[in-house]
């Protein structure tokens, strides 16, 4: 018996481009045609953003950077683009990039267009030391915790200091701690050396993350110190320099976390409380 031809409709499918039967009306499904902006943002490989009620629209342009690996400095869509994109109101986009402009994470340039920002921690070291203002002893907790963690910071990259710091770090070293001496036999604060200093330690990591938080908070360090009880000793501070550097040129890095911890006592003594973590050796 001749075997019976199977219906059409149950046939395999064809590869698209290819002849139908005579009378077949199907047809291959289409791509969604994708909005003209939604195109031009493809053409650039940028991420498809979902509309997530759940998301701020601050939120959902944040994530949008990080989908697409931008790099500070990069372009950003326009406003009307990414109220396409992210099916909400212009009015909207506009106020979320005024959020993320003042972060520091875009940056608008009137007449250019809208990148990127340098994603600093200037908004950081801002609230911080608002906050060290408001009053005395808000300012000596916002010391004590700075300490903390700039001790832990610097103690924990010791070792990788001593193994990382080139010739020419220690010769800059040397010249600050030099000009702090000079400065203080005449009674100078040496602020710009002493925060130059710290941000060398942290360059010859090779971590970006520890240079920025160093000089963040270094500089709330400075605002708050003012209203701190005693003063400076110029001279001991400048030593206690020299004592980091000798350290890291001795490739000892114990003895650079001693030499760490040693520099920030005298701070801690004037705030009368608060041991430094991990006792008094830094080990």
């Amino acid at each position: 018996m001749p075997a019976k031809k199977l219906p059409a409709e149950a046939s395999e499918p064809r590869e698209p481009g290819s002849s139908r039967e005579p009378g077949s009306s199907s047809r291959e499904p289409r791509e969604p045609r994708e909005p003209s902006g939604a195109r031009e943002l493809s053409a650039h490989r940028e991420p498809r953003l979902p509309r997530s009620p759940e998301l701020s629209v601050v939120d959902r342009i944040k994530e949008y950077i990080l989908l697409g690996r931008l790099a500070p400095g990069d372009p950003m869509p326009t406003e009307n683009e990414l109220s396409e994109r992210l099916g909400v109101s212009r009015s909207r986009v506009r106020e979320a990039m005024k959020t993320l402009s003042a972060l520091d994470i875009v940056e608008v340039r009137h007449g250019y267009g809208t990148y990127v920002g340098r994603l600093s921690l200037t908004a950081t070291v801002e609230s911080l030391a608002f906050r060290g203002l408001l009053n005395a002893q808000d300012d000596q907790d916002v010391m004590a915790d700075l300490i903390d963690v700039r001790q832990l910071v610097e103690t924990s990259l010791a070792e990788l200091v001593v193994d990382q710091a080139e010739p020419e770090v220690l010769e800059s070293l040397r010249r600050l701690t030099a000009t702090m001496h000079e400065k203080a036999a005449r009674g100078e604060e040496f602020l710009a050396e002493d925060r130059e200093f710290h941000l060398l330690l942290m360059r010859a990591t090779g971590n970006a993350l520890a240079v920025q938080l160093t000089g963040a908070f270094w500089d709330v360090h400075a605002i708050a110190l003012r209203a701190v009880p005693g003063s400076t000793d110029l001279a001991q501070t400048a030593a206690g320099h020299v004592a980091v550097v000798d350290a890291i040129a001795a490739g000892d890095s114990a003895l650079l976390r001693r030499a760490i911890v040693a520099h920030y006592a005298p701070i801690r003594e004037r705030l009368g409380h608060r041991a430094p973590p991990g006792g008094t050796t830094g080990e």
